[in-house]
Order: structure tokens, then C-alpha cells, then sequence
């Protein structure tokens, strides 16, 4: 939703909702942003991207290709920057659900983006090392991005957790802007149990500073143990 929201009161009494992206880069192929933020239409909190991709030294002509988990206007409305103008010049692809196109395509600021449009499904091999997932529940076409590496694998997870100080000890916990609260239900339940069993990294857009971590069982539910340091991986 590209739609000037208000901002956001600042009160301590609510809980914080991180916002976050991911970058996929790999030397020789195209860098593969995940989500892309909420631009300028939730100031002053978020909208950021643009600012954090300049401090870690990345230049957002280098991005070509943006994977959407779904397209609500936290990850969406990034790809305007706030007078309107594309944040990312040189994009030639959006990876989509096929489900969340609709959505997208509803806000007449982005019909310019149609022809970049890419729709994918859960299974789909996006590269060499990047295969989508279908989560349920949270939106139409919500999907994740599993990173496949020589070393450890990494689940984009998108929205399937957005209050991680509740929903990994009480997972049966859904979200007032689920779509469908007993299908994210199951999804959450199902993947937390998959990561924590798999050992695999878990990065999602609403959890804390770093935004990714491990999942532990813990007493009738999950923890989230986030990452002490920045996560590199290889790929051969």
C-alpha cells in the first residue's frame, strides 16, 4: 500500500515491530534483495533501506532482482522512494507469489513495475542456491526463501513471526492482520519445529536487530537465540 500512512505515535506502552531486508550476494550473479522495506510511508520509524544500504557500502544500482515474501506495504512500498522516483534503477525482476499479484498490482503507484513482474510459486528454484516456500496464512502468496549453502542453510521467513517476544514461547499466538489465523497458525508451528530440529538460520522481516538467529525448543514452545555476529556462508 503505497498511501501516506500517519506516523506511527511513539509510545512506550507499544510493543516494536522491527522492519527488515536481506541481501543475497553472490559474486558473478545477481544480487537478490528480499523485501525491499516500507519507503517513505511510515516515517519516522521506518523506511530506511536506502540509508543502511549506503552504510553497509551497497550501492542500490548494484540490485537487479528484489524475491517479495507477499505484498504488504512494509515490503513493498520501498521500491518508491518517498517524491516517487524508483529507489532501484537497474531492477530488471520481482520475484512474486503468483497469489500476491493482485495485491501488488491494486496500488496504482506500481503499476509501473508490472512488466518486471516474475510470479513464482513454493518450489520454484529462484537460483542456484535459492528456492522459494510457500508459508500460508499471514497473506495471499506469502512465501519464504530457503538459502541452500555449502556450510549452513538459512529460511527468509517473512511474516511468520511479528512479535517474537510472544510468538516463539506461545507459536499458537496469530496476529490481528493474519489472513487466515489457524493456516499461520500451523505455518509458524511447522516451521519453528523444522528449524529448531534442522539447526538451520532463521531470518525474518519483524524479528529484532540482527533480524536472524536459531530456533531452540523451550518448555512447551520455542526461543529465538539471535546471531552474535554478521553471518557469512559459502557458496561453491
Amino acid at each position: 500500500m503505497c498511501r501516506q500512512a500517519e506516523s506511527p505515535q511513539q509510545d512506550d506502552s507499544l510493543v516494536r515491530l522491527s522492519v527488515n531486508c536481506f541481501l543475497f550476494d553472490r559474486s558473478g550473479i545477481d544480487r537478490v534483495l528480499i523485501d525491499c522495506g516500507a519507503g517513505g510511508s511510515w516515517d519516522p520509524s521506518m523506511g530506511h533501506l536506502v540509508e543502511a544500504m549506503a552504510e553497509a557500502g551497497v550501492e542500490t544500482s548494484s540490485i537487479t532482482v528484489i524475491a517479495l515474501t507477499h505484498a504488504h506495504g512494509d515490503h513493498i512500498n520501498g521500491l518508491l522512494m518517498p517524491d516517487g522516483r524508483r529507489a532501484f534503477n537497474s531492477l530488471r525482476k520481482i520475484m512474486i507469489g503468483q497469489d500476491a499479484v493482485e495485491e501488488f498490482l491494486a496500488e496504482p503507484e506500481l503499476e509501473e513495475f508490472r512488466p518486471l513482474l516474475a510470479p513464482i510459486n513454493g518450489g520454484d528454484r529462484l537460483a542456484d542456491h535459492l528456492l522459494a516456500v510457500a508459508i500460508p496464512g499471514h497473506a495471499r502468496g506469502h512465501m519464504g526463501y530457503l538459502l541452500n549453502t555449502d556450510e549452513e542453510d538459512v529460511l527468509f521467513c517473512g511474516d511468520l513471526i511479528h512479535v517474537p517476544a510472544a510468538q516463539f514461547a506461545r507459536p499458537e499466538l496469530t496476529w490481528a492482520y493474519d489472513d487466515d489465523d489457524s493456516i499461520a497458525r500451523a505455518s509458524r508451528i511447522k516451521l519453528l519445529q523444522g528449524a529448531a530440529d534442522t539447526h538451520i538460520w532463521l531470518a525474518g522481516a519483524h524479528l529484532g536487530r540482527p533480524g536472524i538467529g536459531r530456533v531452540v525448543e523451550e518448555g512447551e514452545g520455542f526461543a529465538f537465540i539471535p546471531a552474535a555476529k554478521p553471518l557469512t556462508t559459502e557458496l561453491s
